[in-house]
């Protein structure tokens, strides 16, 4: 192994280092009480050298909310079947499966209301603009397919499904059900009904922005 290679693999490992204990901090104590010192600590490292690998805390946030985003495209990817309405449930499903698999990376993208938006950096996170154009692509099929009415508001429709998904997934993620309850159960029955609904033509009074 050469120099640059051994120099990369080491600074790759100090990176994923930095994040996981971040990453950690932020969930278990929340973005804004997290400092760069702590961080340090954490991996017995001086904040001067955290520095190095990241100009700010910001920085860092940026860095795993474009690591998670990233992970939730790769388990989204999937070839289209010839049911419309089957991909756009599975799509749905698949942002679910997503808290569940990574719950610290949702947090701190879905649910921690003190992290930097994300728009602040928009350009860096453009495939996620792309990303929902996709899942809004799979809406208009089953729109034109006659699944869903034809006065449904693709964008909209996004929207409408992933709160429902989302609102199973955080009341799953932040305990807020009994020991008795499913996560899964509710998550099913939330993106079943907003499916039904909008296949029934229910008049979309929310209208999303196009520009968003």
């Amino acid at each position: 192994m050469g120099l640059k290679e051994r120099q990369g693999r080491e600074r790759e490992a100090v990176t994923k280092s930095i994040l996981d204990a971040a990453r950690e901090l932020f969930v278990a104590e929340g973005y804004n009480s997290v400092s760069i010192r702590k961080i340090a600590e954490k991996i017995e490292y001086s904040p001067a050298a955290i520095y190095s690998y990241f100009p700010s805390k910001d920085d860092i946030f940026y860095a795993l909310a474009e690591e998670g985003f990233r992970m939730m495209l790769d388990r989204a990817q999937e070839a289209p079947s010839d049911d419309p309405l089957e991909d756009v449930r599975r799509a749905f499903r698949s942002f679910y499966e997503f808290s569940k698999a990574y719950p610290e990376h949702y947090a701190l993208m879905f649910v921690d209301r003190s992290v930097p938006r994300i728009s602040r950096d928009w350009e860096r996170f453009g495939f996620v603009h792309e990303m929902q154009s996709q899942v809004a692509g799979l809406i208009q099929r089953a729109i034109d397919a006659g699944v869903f009415p034809a006065s449904t508001d693709a964008r909209a429709a996004l929207l409408v499904l992933v709160a429902a998904v989302h609102g199973a997934a955080a009341m799953r993620l932040c305990e807020r059900l009994a020991h008795t309850e499913s996560g899964d159960a509710l998550a099913h029955d939330t993106l079943e009904v907003a499916l039904a609904g909008l296949r029934a033509g229910i008049t979309q009074t929310f209208r999303a922005d196009p520009c968003h």
